[in-house]
């Protein structure tokens, strides 16, 4: 990791299999605190049962409802920043387009990308943003992307071991 990083303190995200997950599992192998919100009980489609996605990752609070929506609105709600990566390919995601437009109506800075090809678009974005910033990283779970989980962990790779922030 880039020794003069300070760009990102902490990551948040939901915990549903995919996109979110690869991010919280990226943070906790290169030590970059996370948090999120999560459906009561825990629910990730992989986690079907209660306490579901907290058993393995603690440090998600769960939400009042067991639905998803509440979970997506209030990580882009606290959020200082949303990155939303969505491999060429996808399966429409409900929940994905949700997080946009939660993101859209909070004013919320935000990029929507593909893959690697973009890593240099997101290094620029983060460049322009302040230092010390909670990024909420979305996009398509497992089922409506079976390359989201591998793609993003690349990308996040990518992004912060790039040693000229």
């Amino acid at each position: 990791m880039a020794a003069n990083h300070k760009k990102i303190y902490r990551i948040r995200t939901g915990g549903q299999s995919g996109v979110d997950r690869a991010a919280m599992d990226f943070a906790r192998e290169y030590g970059i605190p996370l948090c999120g919100w999560c459906p009561k009980n825990g629910w990730a489609e992989d986690y079907p049962d209660s306490p579901g996605v907290l058993l393995d990752y603690p440090e998600l609070t769960e939400t009042p409802s067991d639905g998803t929506e509440q979970r997506t609105k209030w990580n882009m709600r606290d959020a200082d920043a949303i990155l939303t990566i969505i491999p060429g390919g996808s399966l429409p995601s409900p929940g994905t387009d949700v997080g946009l437009a939660a993101g859209e109506t909070l004013g919320k800075p935000m990029l929507t990308v593909s893959g690697i090809k973009d890593v240099p678009q997101i290094l620029s974005w983060l460049n322009s943003l302040p230092d010390g910033i909670e990024l909420c990283v979305g996009g398509p779970r497992a089922s409506e992307c079976s390359e989201a989980y591998d793609l993003t962990i690349e990308v996040l790779h990518s992004i912060f071991c790039h040693d000229t922030w």
